[in-house]
Parts: C-alpha cells; structure tokens; sequence
C-alpha cells in the first residue's frame, strides 16, 4: 500500500500529472494551484494528494506513521517519522510539488 492508497483511499498512482490551470480570462475557471487534483480537476484536498503521490514515486517506504496534510499552500506533515534525514528529504520533495507555499513539519516527532 503506498502513500496515496493509505491516506487517501486512492488508486490513482498512474493518473496523467496535472493539467495546468487556466489563465485568467479563458473560457474556464481557473482553479487555484493548491485545489488541484491528480487530473487537473478541482479537488479540496489536491495538494495534499499530490503530494502523496509524489512520495509514492520518490520511493519513501509508507510507515505508516506520518499523514500529509493541508492549510492553504501549506502542506503539513503529521505524526512520527523514523530518522531527521528522512523528514529532510519529505520535506524536500513535497517542496517541489506545484503549488505548495510552505511545509510544516512541527506536528512530527523523530523516532521508532
């Protein structure tokens, strides 16, 4: 079970990345960075989901301890993660997901 599976009840691994949102002025709504979902639909949750999925694809190992979450641009990291190190590199990776601001890590403690 991976990182979207798990948190979202998600399948969706090999969904097509997401479609840009449509610039002001276009036939179509434009739907904010953070609210897009894995197939450029609007999606509350979207960032988070990407996210997610982004971790899936980097290859972090799902203990199944640590839930993604989001505020806004923020993506916010909860729960217990095994090493500084491995924090570091989800921080890292959630980072370069389109749309996110900022990631918060104080809701994480460090240990088994």
């Amino acid at each position: 079970m991976g990182w979207l599976d798990r948190i979202f009840g998600h399948h969706d691994a090999q969904a097509p990345a997401p479609a840009p949102a449509q610039a002001p002025g276009t036939a179509q709504a434009t739907i904010p960075p953070e609210r897009v979902g894995l197939n450029g639909e609007y999606d509350q949750s979207g960032l988070a989901k990407r996210v997610a999925k982004a971790f899936d694809q980097a290859g972090f190992q799902d203990h199944q301890t640590v839930w993604i979450a989001q505020t806004g641009t923020t993506v916010v990291l909860k729960g217990k993660c095994p090493d500084q190190d491995l924090l570091n590199k989800m921080v890292a990776a959630a980072k370069a997901v389109h749309g996110a601001g900022a990631v918060e890590t104080n809701q994480v403690t460090i240990g088994t």
